[in-house]
């Protein structure tokens, strides 16, 4: 996890006012008096939690009922915000692990993807930063993450291709064998 540096609030919120002034606007009047404060504190809450929080914390695991197939959990929905432009990207995620003797609960693996995508990111370090944290705490015989996601900054800047759509993978373990890898695009297909 990166270092967290803290700004106080009105330091932050005092940089966004140069910001809007740097683009034209006038952040006293009365639409945008209030802008800094609401926007520091989203980025703070919300948009850019995942930096205050461990990933190791979500991996409740239980030895009963642990199977030796497939686990895997589909179509979680998530939103992130790009490290490049600082524009959101969003879409839909899965996830997958071999167990080894202890299976997580499920819920844990979309707070993990909540954990990573709430930080200034890229979709493809998604994607290696939860194969990387379930092989690590989770300790199965592989893991995979598939992400498919809608880039903002493709869609309203740039090339501006509404209809686009990124696909990235990250595969560990047994999910690099070419039938286990089929296996789990078979079932997540669709």
């Amino acid at each position: 996890m990166g270092k967290t540096i803290t700004v106080p609030h009105h330091e932050a919120e005092d940089a966004v006012r140069k910001l809007l002034v740097h683009i034209g606007e006038n952040p006293t009047r009365e639409g945008l008096k209030e802008t800094p404060f609401r926007m520091v504190k989203s980025w703070y809450e919300d948009l850019f939690s995942g930096y205050r929080e461990d990933p190791a914390s979500v991996f409740k695991m239980f030895e009963d009922g642990a199977c030796n197939q497939m686990v895997i959990l589909k179509g979680i929905e998530f939103w992130s915000t790009c490290e490049h432009h600082v524009l959101p990207f969003w879409g839909r995620a899965s996830l997958a692990y071999l167990p080894n003797g202890k299976v997580v609960g499920i819920s844990k693996l979309a707070r993990l993807l909540e954990i990573y995508a709430r930080r200034l990111q890229i979709q493809e370090r998604i994607g290696q930063q939860i194969t990387n944290a379930m092989d690590e705490h989770l300790n199965p015989l592989g893991s995979a993450c598939v992400l498919e996601a809608q880039h903002l900054c493709m869609i309203c800047r740039g090339v501006q291709k509404q209809q686009s759509v990124m696909i990235t993978s990250s595969l560990s373990g047994e999910f690099l064998k070419p039938e286990v890898r089929a296996e789990f695009f078979s079932l997540i297909k669709g």
